[in-house]
């Protein structure tokens, strides 16, 4: 562990915290503490309570009881945001808050903008010099004239570090960080987290990836329901132990070989030739009554645009779908109505309205079903939405909860419980898991295995290898927009898609 982690002292302390919404409680009595010059994780299923005690930690909203201190002083119950700033927190969030159309520089010194002399005019050349150092000090692969937009997401992270570090953050909280990133990127983050405690900085780490979990972390803190269940020092902290502090129980872990079935039941779709100009070419497949069809590839193969014009998002321009033995014209009114759903990969743009409740969450694609002659039935609408979150376990059980209040894992429920409400027939899921924690991705893979017992038959597409492997009956891996390979009735592996998704096949060292 690192000296200043061990020598510095305690720079946050949160003693007996305690926060409850509409009756519910979501953290109860939590103690918690950050050393000077410590990467400390915090880990959790979702709905554990980590997302509640950081915005408790950073203002977003107030404790009802319980004690904060930072630095040794005490933080009042009514905190806010430019407090927490003040102090020297800061926040890095899944999802970045920066400007487009703005620099890097710009973004950096945003409400902190050198002035020239006594005017309110901002010193650009100044900003942008001050910008340069800091990014050069920390060995960026950034300019301070770059604009936001033209740069990577990985840079776009880098950026939202500077903006911190500018504002002279003595706490650095990173949630999910590496999320969007690439191997070699996640590398860059890790030798920067490095750099931030060699200077004293406290980096607070929430992560669903126990490997980076373990591979970072002084000590780990783990949540379950809203209460604190251990803290790990650096020599406790594995994998397998999280696991099992975070759920109450050991997982079964998935067998690394999977045995694919023989499918006999009837052809529910059948897809002929599709192509999408510049997106995929002449893909063709059967897919059959409760069967998971799992879709792989690397990024850019295909994959999600392909479920997409299967679904009527997007256009098509040659190829032929039949689905229950007649042509179908896809369109998303049309796979509504004969009872197929969708599950977007980018689940907080296209899978939820986040400023709503749950019960209109549920509802708005079952209108169709709740509101025939145009006026929504808000007691039938009610009765759709306590079934889904009884279907689906979805906590906190409010139906009137905001939607971009709940955990990711929770906001994954809601968008599939809006179609198992329904009469499904089909439904096409895109990276289900994409930011849930492990529990919480058990969770969705028996919903999935599930569905596929009831005769509903599924498209899944992942780039989680052993996800695809365990959850599918039969693999199609794309490959520059074509079918590369089909794996059915075999022994499959993780090891085997990623080859054929990298253009190897058996026997073969190249495409």
């Amino acid at each position: 562990m690192n000296d200043n982690s061990a020598d510095g002292g305690i720079l946050l302390e949160c003693r007996s915290v305690t926060k409850s919404y509409s009756g519910t409680t979501v953290l109860d009595k939590v103690d918690f503490s950050i050393r000077r010059g410590e990467v400390h994780a915090l880990v959790g299923e979702n709905g554990a309570g980590k997302s509640t005690l950081v915005k408790l930690i950073t203002g977003v909203t107030n404790r009802d009881s319980g004690d904060i201190v930072f630095d040794g002083k005490t933080v009042p119950l009514e905190h806010s945001r430019k407090l927490s700033q003040e102090l020297g927190i800061a926040v890095i969030y899944q999802e970045l808050s920066l400007i487009p159309g703005m620099t890097v520089a710009q973004n950096i010194f945003l409400t902190k903008e050198p002035l020239l002399g006594k005017t309110r005019l901002i010193d650009s050349k100044k900003m942008n010099r001050m910008a340069q150092e800091l990014i050069e000090k920390y060995e960026f692969p950034l300019k301070a004239t770059d604009f936001i937009d033209r740069i990577s997401i990985a840079q776009r992270q880098l950026v939202e570090i500077l903006k911190a570090l500018s504002g002279h953050a003595s706490l650095m909280i990173m949630d999910e960080p590496s999320s969007s990133l690439t191997k070699t990127e996640v590398e860059m983050l890790f030798r920067i987290i490095h750099s931030l405690r060699a200077e004293g900085i406290s980096v607070l780490y929430i992560s669903h990836r126990m490997e980076e979990v373990y591979a970072l972390s002084d000590r780990v803190t783990v949540l379950r329901d809203g209460k604190l269940v251990s803290v790990l020092d650096k020599e406790r902290i594995s994998p397998a132990e999280i696991i099992r502090l975070m759920i109450g129980h050991k997982l079964e872990e998935a067998a690394i070989h999977h045995q694919l079935p023989r499918i006999e039941s009837g052809v529910v779709l059948e897809v002929e030739g599709l192509t999408s100009v510049g997106k995929f070419q002449d893909i063709s497949f059967l897919l059959h009554e409760g069967e998971v069809l799992g879709i792989g590839g690397l990024v850019g193969s295909g994959r999600t645009e392909l479920v997409r014009a299967l679904y009527g998002i997007d256009p098509i321009d040659a190829g032929k779908i039949t689905y229950f033995g007649k042509p179908f014209a896809p369109s998303v009114r049309a796979s509504i109505a004969a009872g197929i759903g969708f599950i977007p990969e980018e689940r907080r743009l296209q899978g939820i309205l986040a400023t709503q409740s749950v019960t209109r969450n549920i509802g708005i694609p079952n209108l169709d079903l709740l509101a025939p002659r145009g006026v929504v039935r808000v007691k039938a609408e009610q009765e759709y939405s306590l079934r889904g979150i009884k279907l689906l376990n979805v906590k906190p059980p409010n139906p009137d909860q905001l939607v971009g209040n709940l955990s990711g894992g929770n906001q994954q429920k809601v968008v599939l419980a809006k179609w198992l409400v329904r009469d499904l027939k089909l439904i096409f899921i895109d990276e289900p898991t994409v930011g849930i924690d492990i529990g919480a991705k058990e969770e969705i893979y028996d919903h999935v295995r599930k569905l596929a017992g009831m005769g509903v038959s599924v498209i899944l597409v992942s780039s989680d290898l052993p996800e695809l492997t365990r959850l599918s009956d039969r693999v199609i891996v794309l490959r520059k927009g074509k079918v590369f390979h089909e794996f059915k009735e075999c022994m499959l592996t993780s090891e085997m898609i990623l080859r054929a998704a990298s253009g190897i096949t058996e026997g073969s060292d190249e495409n």
